[in-house]
């Protein structure tokens, strides 16, 4: 018997174990990701965007005021021009188009906008990603499959040349909410994006204090890169010096940190906080995985936007000292923006999506992930170890707690332990934007151990009244077995008529079979015997009622009349001949060998609790139940192995089925239409299809009592015995038309078969 702290650390291990196993999966993640993850943003709110990053926003309004089309693509690239040339005249340290330029314009428009590009020296062109089928072959050329990559589109070559540099910026594609984004594309060879670029060329003035912090600590390395800024965008080599950059730091991940301690050490820069913070955070972003989480500050237009046409008509007027818009020092975003979700067209699912259907569009999407590199304040999911471990102690707790402490005191324990936790998550969410999961300690593993912990004792307070169950279930159906948990008076009293349907069998040879066998060789057989045919029955939807020696009663029931009860006892039946056929093969001998016959009969049956004083019996009774006993009996006479009454079988389909005439069965007044249930017709071979369609012509003149033409029965009954070997309702029958044609029975023939008299006769 086991401790009660051993079934403790058992319980919390399984929670543990539980917490883990859904955790670590795809959908374990996506829970935290779009349930924790989004509270935490709500329940955090709005935060302040840093100042240094401005979106210009094309939208309807300026299209309205520069008298333009409402789609960006067919606007002037004269537009852009002007624009660029403001930017620049106001100071704006980086500007970055998030629009793609793919397509030539006029060559006077495209020109003029490449030479401005050219001229401000520090113009970022967004690129597209277009995924490409490679078919793949085998030496032999044999197709093999396709092999999907990602394809750089530049912007016209052009405005490729003249820009400082070219990113894509990839999203999902609707309706996936957007949580992170690429730094580094890896299906198209770690290509760096947008933000990236954006905050290269943003942080272009600290590139050369960059540059000697990499050579103290890898001289060699830092040989690869250009020495000076200048260069860079003199030569447009900006994409090779992030990749270069990007490489170092992934051959040797150590270089970051080694960096960053320089940079503490206060040897450069040390009196310039604010180009510290950039040079930190440009270190932090090579050190970093390909991908981030987006720190989002807020709903749509929190960080600072500007209509297009605003910043063409008022900069460069009035007087300087009084400028409408401050972009000295800037980072600036240019992209399509709405702030009415009827005129959004490039909006994006995320947690701060309004209601009105009002998302964050592309562009802020990518200010957002500049702001966070600036910052270096992305959200930080934990570790994979961190996660882990902590899911697996927090279930480890939980479940000890759980289990050892009386229900009442767990479960307040665990409510302020998993108020605690949550407090925690949102204050370092808040605080250092560190993401800690939630969603399974608290939401799954802590009620699933609360939920275990009950059911557990309460399977250890009810022990002995399950172990009585238990053994009650050998003898009576589950449903009674309930009934007497709740109340054995509710049982004696539990009396009703029911539809019912009883399958009796009875193996032919038991008497010659068990005389010779000792009582515990007897015990085994019968119990595989009954195995084999209790396996049917419950597969069928019946329940064994009850056995003795050698026979055993079935039944299926319900309040109405129901043929699909009626198939599954004809299936059951079916199955329960063909199991027996294989048992006896797979007997040593045929002396234990146990073949068997099968009435079937359906109708009103009594069904309930019958005894007296301190016994009772759960069993059915009435004249339904004997006639199934009969009509399994019929099958002595008949030489068959399945019967069925005309009930049973009325209107059933998918079975090849051979009518047998009328009989009054012993100890019985009424006479019963009698069938042999020969297979399931997809089952039936010639053989038996031939047996079906030829008995009833003989039956018929048996019925008709034609005993002046008994030579001609005879001769019908012996053709069909020959064309079909031994057939033992043939036999039957041949043996009545003999009997018949000598000693006909007279006027009131009505074609029904008296087995009593044949009883009588037998014992005569």
């Amino acid at each position: 018997m086991m401790s009660r702290l051993s079934k403790a650390i058992i319980l919390g291990l399984l929670t543990g174990i539980v917490g883990l196993g859904l955790g670590l999966t795809p959908f374990g993640l996506d829970l935290e990701e779009n349930i924790g993850l989004d509270l935490l943003f709500t329940l955090r709110g709005v935060r302040q965007p840093p100042s240094d990053i401005i979106i210009v926003s094309i939208d309807r309004k300026s299209a309205e005021n520069l008298n333009v089309s409402q789609a960006p693509r067919k606007w002037p690239r004269s537009l852009h021009a002007r624009l660029i040339e403001n930017l620049v005249r106001e100071g704006a340290r980086v500007i970055a188009f998030d629009l793609i330029f793919d397509e030539m314009k006029s060559p006077e428009e495209d020109n003029l906008f490449a030479e401005t590009i050219s001229r401000a020296s520090n113009v970022v062109l967004c690129e597209s990603l277009r995924s490409e089928k490679v078919p793949l072959t085998t030496q032999g050329g044999s197709p093999k499959g396709n092999l999907n990559i990602e394809k750089l589109v530049p912007p016209i070559l052009p405005l490729a040349q003249s820009a400082v540099a070219t990113a894509p910026f990839p999203l999902p594609k609707l309706p996936l909410k957007v949580s992170q984004y690429w730094r580094f594309k890896t299906e198209a060879g770690d290509t760096p994006t947008l933000p990236v670029v954006v905050f290269q060329v943003f942080g272009i003035q600290v590139y050369e204090e960059f540059i000697k912090l990499l050579e103290k600590v890898t001289p060699s390395k830092a040989e690869k890169l250009p020495r000076n800024k200048e260069a860079i965008i003199t030569n447009r080599s900006l994409e090779n010096v992030i990749r270069e950059i990007r490489d170092i730091f992934e051959d040797d991940p150590q270089v970051a940190e080694r960096m960053l301690r320089e940079l503490q050490k206060g040897s450069i820069l040390s009196a310039d906080p604010k180009k510290i913070q950039i040079l930190e955070s440009l270190i932090k972003m090579y050190q970093g995985s390909n991908s981030s989480y987006l720190n989002f500050y807020g709903f749509p237009g929190t960080i600072t936007s500007i209509p297009y046409y605003q910043v063409l008509q008022s900069q460069g007027k009035g007087d300087p000292g009084q400028k409408q818009f401050d972009f000295d020092g800037k980072a600036v975003f240019i992209g399509l923006s709405e702030l009415f979700p009827s005129d959004q067209k490039d909006g994006f699912p995320t947690v701060f999506s309004e209601s009105s259907g009002l998302d964050i569009s592309g562009v802020e999407i990518a200010a957002t992930a500049l702001a966070n590199l600036l910052e270096d304040k992305p959200v930080w999911p934990l570790s994979f170890w961190a996660h882990l471990a902590i899911i697996l102690l927090w279930g480890v707790m939980v479940g000890m707690i759980c289990y050892s402490f009386p229900t009442f005191i767990a479960s307040l324990s665990v409510l302020g332990l998993m108020l605690l936790y949550f407090i925690v998550a949102v204050y370092q969410f808040k605080t250092t934007g560190h993401w800690v999961t939630f969603v399974v300690p608290l939401l799954i593993q802590s009620p699933l151990a609360f939920l275990s912990s009950v059911v557990w004792k309460e399977i250890e307070v009810n022990k002995e009244r399950k172990n009585i169950r238990k053994a009650l279930g050998y003898y009576l159906p589950d449903k009674v077995v309930d009934q007497l948990a709740r109340n054995v008076e509710e049982l004696k009293a539990n009396k009703q008529i029911v539809y019912g349907i009883c399958l009796f069998t009875d193996a032919e040879q038991y008497t010659k079979v068990s005389e010779p066998m000792n009582p515990m060789e007897l015990h085994d057989l019968m119990n595989k015997y009954y195995g084999v045919l209790f396996k049917p029955v419950k597969q069928h939807g019946g329940v064994v009622s009850g056995i003795i020696g050698d026979a055993m009663l079935a039944i299926w029931v319900t309040q109405q009349p129901d043929a699909a009860l009626r198939d599954q006892a004809c299936q059951a039946a079916l199955d329960i001949a063909k199991a027996v056929d294989q048992f006896n093969q797979s007997q040593p001998s045929d002396k234990w060998r146990l073949p068997t016959r099968i009435g079937l009969h359906t109708g009103d049956i009594f069904l309930g609790a019958i005894g007296a004083i301190d016994h009772y019996e759960y069993t059915p009774l009435g004249d339904i139940v004997n006639t199934a006993q009969r009509i399994e009996d019929l099958n002595k006479s008949l030489g068959t192995r399945i019967l069925a009454s005309g009930e049973m079988i009325d209107q059933l389909e998918g079975f090849l089925i051979r009518e047998l005439g009328k009989f009054q069965l012993k100890g019985k007044t009424n006479p019963i239409s009698v069938y042999e249930l020969v297979c399931r017709l997809e089952e039936a071979d010639e053989p038996q299809r031939i047996k079906c369609v030829t008995f009833p012509k003989v039956l018929d003149l048996f019925r008709r009592g034609f005993w002046q033409e008994a030579e001609e029965a005879i001769e019908k009954f012996q053709e069909s015995i020959k064309a079909l070997g031994k057939d033992g309702p043939s036999l039957f029958f041949l043996n009545l038309c003999k009997k018949y044609g000598k000693s006909p029975p007279g006027e009131l023939w009505n074609g029904v078969v008296s087995m009593e008299e044949k009883m009588k006769e037998a014992e005569r």
